[in-house]
């Protein structure tokens, strides 16, 4: 089997070359290599076509391409089935601007000929918009699970016509496009003619028309209203993720089913804790004395409290872990730990008494911590 050519070559572009430059290189070789173009040698244009239309898929997306040039095809072979594409997905369409809108499923985001062209329009009944709604949580929420009740407002296919805009018996065949619900359009670019097909712009790709719209929803096929929609949010969601509701978007403007609802959860943030992924931080303040003498004091965790045993000699800085105390898995694998920053807090307000408490101490003990400090300056200078 032969090895792939370089993208890049293919294309005939450096590894500099911008979005825009992989664009108009691929858009130039397409047209000179389409097959209808070359019926002459239809093998030899296939096979050219096949592999620049591969080249271009990975060029043009920012990701596979940082993959293939770092790992060269390796990185990105996962892509194609079989290693490259199957003409056979293209042999049913009936002219150029339906074979470069057959590429879209190949990872494109939307066909190459809507990019290229200024596009065409899937004709006949379409999904309704999908809608989000961001719903905010608490810390604690979010590590227990919660059912949230949401008022969604959207529209909702009008119940009188069915979403078809009249009664049955009032629909006609739209005159624009004959009843097909999509029009076409011959264009020129250049040297090469295509035919752009779009939905009909009177009927809205239903193919039918009425002279007597519904009375209910004005002739619009839907009716606004909201919707109460209970939601049930998992133990150990995280910021920013969604939930799909299906059919709780907005209804059809042509008969199509209704979108989906996404809600995208937000964590407020917490008077106490500090949250990275399944791991809980946070600060506990001692005293000078717990800290010297060590001492087991009570910090706060989302179930409540827990006790931690504080060292004799302890510094600020010093954490110590609760393990299982962070924040359950989305998953079901177990929970995150709670780490424990310790801060020794120095008292600011002495009475005489306390003063000369602390006068005697630090002269007792004035000499030793001279010396562990001189060490530690002189260790600093020497890893410098």
């Amino acid at each position: 089997m032969p090895s792939k050519r370089d993208y890049y070559d293919v294309l005939g572009i450096s590894k500099e070359a911008s979005a825009e430059d992989v664009r108009k290189a691929y858009r130039k070789l397409a047209m000179k290599y389409h097959p209808d173009k070359n019926k002459d040698k239809p093998k030899e244009a296939e096979e050219k076509f096949k592999e620049i239309s591969e080249a271009y898929e990975v060029l043009a997306d920012a990701d596979k391409r940082s993959k293939y040039d770092r790992y060269g095809h390796a990185g990105v072979e996962s892509t194609f089935r079989g290693g490259g594409f199957d003409w056979s997905d293209f042999t049913h369409f009936d002219d150029i601007s339906d074979i470069f809108g057959g590429l879209s499923g190949f990872g494109f985001g939307g066909s190459i000929f809507d990019q290229f062209f200024g596009g065409r329009q899937r004709a006949g009944p379409q999904e309704g918009q999908s809608l989000r709604y961001d719903v905010e949580i608490t810390l604690t929420e979010a590590a227990e699970g919660v059912e949230k009740d949401l008022r969604i407002p959207h529209s909702v296919q009008c119940d009188d016509c069915r979403g078809q805009g009249a009664r049955g018996e009032d629909l006609k065949a739209c005159s624009t496009c004959g009843g097909s619900g999509q029009v076409r359009h011959g264009q020129t670019r250049g040297y090469t003619s295509f035919v752009s097909i779009s939905s009909c712009p009177d009927c809205r790709g239903s193919g039918k028309k009425t002279s007597k719209p519904c009375a209910s929803c004005g002739g619009a096929g839907y009716t606004n209203q909201t919707s109460k929609i209970k939601v049930s949010i998992p133990k150990g969601a995280e910021e920013g993720m969604r939930l799909r509701i299906r059919g709780a978007g907005e209804a059809s403007t042509n008969g199509g089913p209704p979108g989906d609802l996404f809600i995208v959860v937000h964590i407020a943030p917490h008077d106490i804790f500090e949250r990275d992924g399944r791991n809980l931080f946070v600060e506990a303040p001692i005293s000078f004395g717990e800290a010297a003498l060590g001492a087991e004091i009570q910090v706060p965790t989302l179930a409540g409290k827990a006790l931690v045993k504080i060292p004799a000699g302890t510094q600020t800085g010093t954490v110590f872990r609760l393990k299982g105390k962070g924040m359950p898995d989305l998953r079901g694998y177990g929970a995150g730990d709670e780490f424990v920053n310790v801060r020794v807090v120095t008292p600011t307000k002495l009475s005489n008494e306390e003063k000369d408490a602390m006068k005697r101490f630090s002269e007792s003990v004035g000499q030793y911590g001279q010396t562990d400090r001189k060490k530690s300056w002189f260790s600093s200078l020497r890893r410098k």
